[in-house]
């Protein structure tokens, strides 16, 4: 490995630390969830992160928003937002000699760092709107297409519990998201803590470590870290083992689950385990980043099957049983 390739790995590792030591500083405990939110937006990602209200989801994105020298928009999703709020629309508008003309006028979506708080809250209609934004990094409005400034990341939020008027995020939207974290519950000492830090006068204050253009370069550098061939297949065969048509699917599969995980939950695995191996100083994929990143980046995708739903199966058992299974 040349120095150089050394010293941009190492320029990674100290940044993605910088960033994670900084957010820590107003987020108690759930290290998982910021390491996890930082490695969706180092590979160009996004994050779903499902938890009860209260847990700190959007405190996190809007700490990162002042320690990220990036632009911040947030979008707070209800039943009667339209797609027009989130990505623009045009606008009758009228020059100094009194002709009119259509201006486009652009919508939250346009920023660096976005916040969908209450994803599942809108109507399909309207969460459709972010799937060309998340994939191609760009909008279509009246024809006309639209680049959207990198880096782009999308956070959202959804409440596990309350369900009502709720409208359940559809495979393609779910498929758009790197991982998939679930925010858990403090424990005493955490909770603690957190009211240590939220019922005084002083509140945290946090430093900007990091930009837009340096993030970019730092999304490339993930891809060059290698992985061997025979890890990058344990990685596939896992991805496959998902399906229960296929040959590697064991019966925990074929039994519960109707559709398995897309490529993208393959790019996922790959892509995150990258970034497990930098931040442990490493320069080559292992098994175990693998594993280590199977959770977050397969279980939005997996459909259970008819019984799978009746019976309450939960798809981290069914990733954890075919981590065990496949060697």
């Amino acid at each position: 490995m040349s120095n150089q390739a050394e010293q941009q790995y190492q320029e990674f590792r100290e940044t993605f630390l910088k960033i994670q030591d900084e957010v820590s500083k107003r987020i108690v405990g759930q290290k998982e969830i910021i390491e996890g939110v930082l490695i969706c937006l180092m590979t160009g990602g996004h994050a779903l992160l499902e938890g009860v209200p209260g847990l700190g989801k959007t405190l996190l994105i809007r700490t990162l928003h002042e320690v990220l020298d990036l632009e911040f928009s947030r979008i707070q999703f209800t039943p009667d937002l339209m797609p027009a709020d989130i990505i623009g629309t045009n606008v009758v508008a009228e020059d100094d000699e009194g002709r009119k003309f259509f201006e486009f006028q652009r919508g939250p979506v346009f920023a660096n760092l976005i916040l969908a708080d209450e994803i599942n809250r809108a109507t399909p209609k309207t969460q459709s709107a972010l799937l060309e934004a998340m994939q191609e990094k760009s909008v279509t409005v009246a024809g006309q297409h639209r680049a959207l400034s990198l880096p782009f990341f999308v956070m959202a939020t959804q409440n596990p519990l309350e369900m009502e008027g709720t409208y359940p995020l559809p495979e393609a939207q779910l498929d758009r998201f790197f991982f998939k974290l679930k925010v858990e519950y403090p424990n005493l000492e955490e909770l603690d803590l957190v009211m240590e830090r939220t019922t005084k006068r002083e509140v945290p204050s946090v430093e900007k470590v990091s930009d837009g253009a340096e993030i970019n370069a730092l999304e490339q550098i993930v891809r060059d870290i290698i992985i061997a061939e025979d890890v990058r297949r344990y990685a596939l065969r896992i991805v496959l083992s998902t399906h229960p048509d296929a040959e590697e699917a064991p019966e925990i599969t074929r039994k519960y689950v109707r559709y398995g995980s897309s490529p993208r939950g393959a790019q996922s695995l790959i892509l995150g385990a990258k970034v497990k191996a930098i931040l442990d100083g490493r320069y080559n994929v292992s098994r175990e980043d693998i594993q280590s990143v199977a959770l977050p980046s397969l279980r939005h995708r997996l459909i259970l099957s008819f019984e799978g739903e009746a019976e309450g199966i939960d798809p981290d058992g069914i990733i954890q049983h075919l981590l065990e299974e496949i060697q």
